[in-house]
């Protein structure tokens, strides 16, 4: 049901949107709800398609809607936010909301086929689905292949593929698109303990959650993961004046960053820049010896290959490192108020 995010009673505010309240953009769509910077909120949010989906007879092109896709829960208005500010927004847990996930093989889309702006004289790959059924006492999501008697089970990897705020400029994008206010980044990184840092291009910054995955591959290959409806546990939080200038991440192993472009070597450039950058804030290093470091120690998975824009992503590992703390240990903050969450 939806929670009253004015009780300053609640330590957790749960909050499951309509469909009439979910947003498809980021940016151009009015707050759902105000919030304060430190609130927790346990957030609902329903699938890629809508819950289009259901079986494997169920064919994208017949279901699903396109006007309508990676529905989004919020945008929330964190009181205080201002252009310029980091929004710190930690996992505490991510939980499937039902027992199956879809994926699709949808015409014209994905990594391995021709598309509307990679154009090429070939038909469409086939219009194809496949239901993945949620063992939670294995914490398994079943592959069942169309053509043959496989079934494999796969751990259970949950993740959120789109977690954004409103661009700057007064923009509008679509909830397919990653870009500098994060988006549909599609990161395996973005799961329970880690902790995303946006910069705040609007008053509020009006931030969105959802796309929720069971599990994903780097790089989305055929343009879908496991996708489900998830219950998402998070607390928000607000860094006056220390917006990055593309998203960064960072879990108790990583520092993390996300770059979106096309072609996917400028997603890759934009990420390696913007971690040159986190060096020299981190540790006082020079740009050069930067560059130089991080290409002996980071590794580079690649998110996705099918969005709008294509998205890399950048890790360096801290156990190479000198301790540090970015945004003022704000992560490591999150962690201990994730616990004491999560022991209430």
């Amino acid at each position: 049901m939806t929670g009253d995010l004015d009780s300053a009673a609640m330590d957790l505010i749960e909050f499951s949107p309509t469909f009439e309240e979910y947003a498809f953009t980021f940016g151009g769509a009015a707050p759902i709800r105000k919030v304060k910077p430190g609130t927790a909120l346990k957030l609902w949010s329903d699938d890629a398609f809508g819950g289009a989906l259901r079986s494997n007879t169920d064919l994208s092109s017949e279901k699903v809607d396109l006007r309508y896709v990676n529905p989004q829960t919020g945008p929330f208005y964190v009181e205080g936010a201002e252009p310029g500010d980091a929004l710190a927004i930690h996992f505490v847990d991510l939980e499937p909301a039902r027992d199956w996930g879809a994926s699709a093989a949808i015409p014209f889309f994905g990594g391995l086929t021709g598309t509307g702006v990679t154009a090429t004289l070939q038909d469409a790959l086939p219009d194809m689905t496949w239901i993945y059924h949620l063992d939670r006492a294995a914490r398994t999501v079943a592959f069942e292949a169309r053509h043959s008697n496989h079934r494999i089970e796969l751990p259970l990897e949950p993740m959120l593929g789109t977690v954004g705020v409103a661009p700057a400029g007064g923009e509008v994008r679509s909830s397919l698109v990653p870009e500098r206010f994060g988006g549909n980044m599609d990161t395996p990184e973005m799961r329970a303990g880690t902790t995303c840092f946006l910069g705040v291009n609007v008053e509020g910054a009006l931030f969105s959650v959802g796309d929720g995955h069971y599990r994903q591959g780097e790089g989305e290959a055929c343009g879908t993961a496991v996708e489900g409806a998830m219950t998402t546990t998070l607390i928000v939080e607000l860094v006056k004046g220390a917006a990055p200038a593309w998203p960064r991440l960072e879990n108790d192993d990583h520092w993390i960053t996300v770059g979106s472009s096309r072609p996917l070597e400028d997603a890759w450039r934009v990420a390696q820049v913007e971690m040159v950058r986190w060096f020299g804030e981190l540790y006082g290093f020079d740009r050069m010896d930067a560059y130089q470091l991080l290409s002996q120690i980071v590794k580079a998975p690649i998110a996705n290959v099918v969005d709008a824009n294509y998205t890399s992503v950048i890790k360096a590992p801290k156990a190479l490192l000198p301790a540090a703390d970015a945004f003022g240990g704000m992560h490591r903050e999150l962690r201990g108020r994730a616990a004491e969450l999560n022991g209430s």
